[in-house]
């Protein structure tokens, strides 16, 4: 007899429907499975017998082939062992057809009949076309995430014996356990924490409404971090859309998910510099899973000492800082996925972070290593370039504090606001020609950018962000009409020459 059930599989970020057929035949007793399985899906013969014979069902004494539709897909993880279960007794008669079908299933089984949950809960869910889906109990919350987008049921059974119970009808679906009613706590910081740098303020204020990549330089205790903490505060919540996105992401990579809901605020991901280049822009020799740059997909990739992280690290930033992607290729699979972040970094001066060159304790030789960390095409692609200070004393003890972050965040929004009226999420993503026709410049602002481009101080690329980040400077005053020169100005003092090698600003 043949029974086949819905289940799916996790290819990067993203569920593959998956077809799980089971038949069961006279012959020599053996359990085979196809369809292009790894090591763990191989392994679910003998986690299912043990779960059947544990919850006292029965296992078919007969010839059982699965096949995992389509077969030119790689099939990973144990999450196909809840289905291959239920096509089993459906197909040897313990079950009925007309019971499991219009139902998908995803989860893990244990050897006592527990099921349990697999990484990627949110994606695995929505890839699923049938109506009505099983998943662990305590991964409904999860899997909820994926309802509200799929329009699915989700139903979850704590064991074997439970699930076959409540698809025969003989007991109710269990309920899930109930979500905290507590609010969570949010990870913003205040703005209004931070005292003086104005410039350093105003920065981040930019690089939010803008979307416009932040580099700051200054000596150990300048606010570097302090300021970059605090960006996704500034930023608006995800549209469902980005929110959806990001849940998925996250999903994919076993990280915690709210509970009933989405990923609704911009997430921060801040990589240590001993990060290998497959933790920050994914991968795997066998299970693709992202990278922090995909974590960081529609929030902020905070790279804290970036001139301590390898060359070679950095340089793999360079396309997904780009093109808001990043495409993995192995010798098994090859996937892309979603990589469209802020990037926010910060330095010392110099490996000792003295920037006085007279007290600086670095030889000559030790200063050029560090600074040739970061290549010239990674250092044009930092729309805001800062240098810091350390503020001053009385700024610290007796400064009044900055506007709070409510109130920038309300600035940031409209801006944003008009970037979406123009067609694009944020002025940093408005291509060349269309950023020229949306937002002229006038004679006094051309002349400014020729004049810099005639001395070297700017390449193409930086002409184009110079552009961007007026554009956004005027959308902060609320300035309608072509941008004028003071913009422009404004916008070249922030992309400031660090001295960090020969580069074009």
């Amino acid at each position: 007899m043949l029974a086949s059930v819905a289940s799916s599989t996790l290819l990067g970020v993203v569920g593959r429907p998956v077809r799980v057929e089971v038949h069961v035949s006279d012959g020599l007793p053996g359990f085979a499975i196809v369809g292009l399985p790894d090591a763990a899906c191989r392994e679910a013969r003998d986690r299912v017998r043990a779960a059947l014979l544990s919850s006292s069902l029965p296992w078919p004494l007969k010839r059982v082939t699965v096949n995992l539709a389509p077969s030119g897909v790689r099939k990973e993880g144990s999450g196909f062992d809840v289905a291959i279960a239920i096509a089993l007794l459906a197909a040897s008669g313990a079950l009925s057809l007309q019971q499991v079908e219009n139902f998908g299933f995803v989860g893990e089984l244990g050897l006592d009949g527990s099921i349990r949950r697999v990484p990627g809960m949110v994606p695995l869910c929505h890839a699923l076309g049938s109506p009505r889906v099983v998943v662990p109990l305590n991964s409904v919350h999860e899997a909820s995430a994926a309802s509200l987008v799929g329009r699915q049921s989700i139903f979850g059974a704590r064991d074997l014996a439970e699930l076959t119970a409540a698809l025969q009808g003989l007991v109710p679906w269990p309920e899930a356990p109930a979500a905290p009613t507590s609010l969570p706590i949010t990870n913003d910081l205040d703005l209004a924490d931070v005292r003086g740098h104005a410039t350093g303020r105003l920065a981040i204020e930019v690089a939010a409404a803008g979307g416009h990549h932040l580099l700051m330089t200054g000596p150990p205790g300048a606010g570097k971090t302090m300021l970059a903490r605090r960006l996704p505060g500034l930023l608006p919540d995800l549209t469902q859309a980005e929110a959806f996105e990001t849940t998925c992401i996250h999903s994919a990579a076993d990280q915690a998910i709210p509970v009933g809901g989405l990923l609704v605020r911009p997430p921060l991901r801040a990589p240590h510099h001993t990060a290998s280049a497959a933790s920050i822009i994914g991968g795997g020799s066998s299970v693709m899973r992202p990278g922090e740059v995909s974590l960081a997909h529609n929030g902020v990739l905070f790279l804290d000492e970036i001139a301590e992280f390898p060359s070679f690290v950095l340089d793999t930033l360079r396309v997904p800082i780009e093109e808001g992607m990043v495409r993995i290729s192995r010798a098994r699979a090859s996937v892309t996925m979603p990589a469209r972040f802020l990037t926010i970094a910060a330095m010392n001066p110099c490996p000792c972070g003295e920037p006085n060159t007279m007290l600086c304790r670095c030889s000559h030789a030790s200063r050029q290593r560090y600074e040739r960390r970061l290549s010239g095409p990674l250092l044009d692609r930092f729309d805001l370039r800062l240098m810091l200070d350390r503020p001053a004393t009385t700024d610290l003890i007796s400064g009044t504090p900055g506007e709070s972050s409510a109130i920038v965040r309300a600035r940031v929004a409209v801006a944003r606001q008009m970037a979406l009226e123009r067609g694009a999420r944020s002025n940093s993503s408005l291509t060349g020609e269309l950023l020229r026709r949306l937002a002229p410049l006038t004679p006094g602002a051309t002349r400014e950018i020729e004049s810099a481009l005639g001395k070297g101080k700017l390449s193409a690329r930086g002409m184009h962000r110079v552009h961007s980040v007026a554009l956004t400077l005027a959308d902060l005053a609320e300035h309608t009409g072509p941008i004028d020169v003071d913009h422009i100005s404004m916008a070249m003092c922030l992309r400031q020459d660090l001295g960090l090698g020969a580069v074009a600003a």
